[in-house]
């Protein structure tokens, strides 16, 4: 034993040590409640059920069938009625040159001016040769004359009377050739004065003045396209043409295309040409190449906005009686598919498939997916899930979308 605790009274060791024991009760007691706390705060929340938050409110509509017209476009190719090369006729060197690119002509205006000299010549040549043969005739005739009389009176045989007439009847035909000659000639002659064969604009000019030029040629001297009226070939495939064709009554085709209404042109801008035009031909075959048939609309182009080489779109609409449509904004794309989201008798959705045929303003033709009577989510489809439940929206919000579609 330590010599120091031996002095120490043992009364005060006894009340030293007992409040020291009371402490550590205490301890032990508050770390036990708050133990306690614990376990019976968890076992709280575990008995808890979490609250499911509500369905969301959706507009929801009705699908119904309406007769409506949806407009397809189709790439066209504008050309005038008349588009016509300018060639010369004969060889020789461009003297002088009219017009000017771009420019605007009467037909039978001088466009061009060849050297005309040696056509002159041959003109000459040609017209000395008819004279002579001329002169050749009136010997003929004389010798004839002559041999007549001789011959009736037997002073000469008849073989020479017979000669003269073969001779007189050459004469004449040297005379008849001499006149071909001559026509000929001026019609050379008349080549070399190159006038506009229609109204219309003047195109490039690629040869310039002293320009050696030949009907050879692979280039023209330039083109003019009258475009007082101009036309717009489109293509239609198969399927289209066929309901293209059945939408109008007629017991051929001809037929059917006085019937059809006007189309409207649609140029490079995307605004539309101010007149509409008229279908007036259709191809008689399909391209083997494409599968596809040209048709032809004419339009009227008194103004000249319209040139040869311009391109647009035809719009031509076709009309669907009984058709279904569904606003643009109630669908989704995905994967190049469209869908919908219908609603059932226990207002959960599904997403739906649908098979789009064309497009009347802001609406889908639907050919497969959705019928009259189906409902379907109208807006705020971008967050919902297939087999969600939802809360229609039975409002005047809903109408008044409908009717704005």
């Amino acid at each position: 034993m330590n010599p120091e605790n031996a002095r120490i009274p043992k009364n005060l060791i006894r009340e030293n040590v007992q409040p020291i024991k009371t402490t550590m009760k205490m301890k032990n007691v508050i770390i036990t409640s708050f133990i306690l706390a614990l376990v019976l705060s968890s076992c709280a929340d575990k008995n808890q059920a979490p609250t499911a938050p509500p369905p969301p409110v959706l507009p929801v509509l009705a699908i119904t069938s309406a007769n409506t017209t949806t407009d397809s476009e189709y790439p066209a190719s504008i050309q005038g009625t008349v588009d016509v090369e300018i060639r010369p006729q004969v060889s020789g060197n461009l003297d002088r040159i009219f017009v000017d690119e771009g420019a605007y002509v009467s037909k039978g205006q001088t466009l061009f001016k060849i050297n005309e000299r040696p056509f002159r010549e041959q003109l000459n040549n040609a017209l000395a040769s008819l004279h002579a043969a001329e002169a050749a005739l009136i010997n003929a005739n004389l010798e004839v004359d002559k041999l007549t009389p001789l011959v009736q009176n037997k002073v000469v045989s008849d073989y020479q009377l017979k000669t003269a007439k073969a001779s007189q009847k050459i004469a004449a035909a040297n005379i008849e050739q001499a006149k071909a000659m001559v026509g000929s000639a001026k019609i050379n002659l008349g080549y070399t004065n190159v006038t506009a064969p229609v109204s219309g604009y003047i195109g490039r000019l690629p040869k310039k003045q002293g320009s050696l030029v030949s009907a050879s040629d692979v280039e023209p001297l330039t083109t003019l396209s009258d475009v007082h009226e101009v036309f717009a070939y489109f293509s239609l495939g198969e399927t289209d043409f066929i309901n293209f064709k059945e939408q109008y009554k007629g017991s051929s085709l001809g037929d059917k295309i006085k019937k059809l209404p006007p189309v409207t042109l649609i140029l490079a801008d995307n605004n539309a040409y101010p007149q509409t035009g008229k279908i007036d031909m259709v191809d008689g075959q399909f391209d083997k190449t494409t599968g596809a048939i040209t048709i032809r609309a004419t339009f009227p182009n008194a103004n000249g906005t319209l040139r040869s080489g311009n391109t647009g779109k035809i719009r031509l609409g076709l009309q669907h009686d009984d058709a279904i449509l569904v606003p643009q904004s109630a669908t989704v794309e995905m994967q190049d598919k469209v869908f919908v989201f219908t609603v059932g008798k226990d207002n959960k959705v599904t997403k739906m498939p649908i098979t789009v045929v064309g497009k009347s303003g802001t609406n889908y033709l639907i050919k497969e997916g959705v019928k009259t009577g189906d409902q379907i989510v109208l807006s705020g489809i971008d967050k919902l899930q297939d087999g969600q439940a939802i809360q229609p929206e039975k409002s005047t919000k809903v109408a008044e979308v409908t009717n704005k579609k």
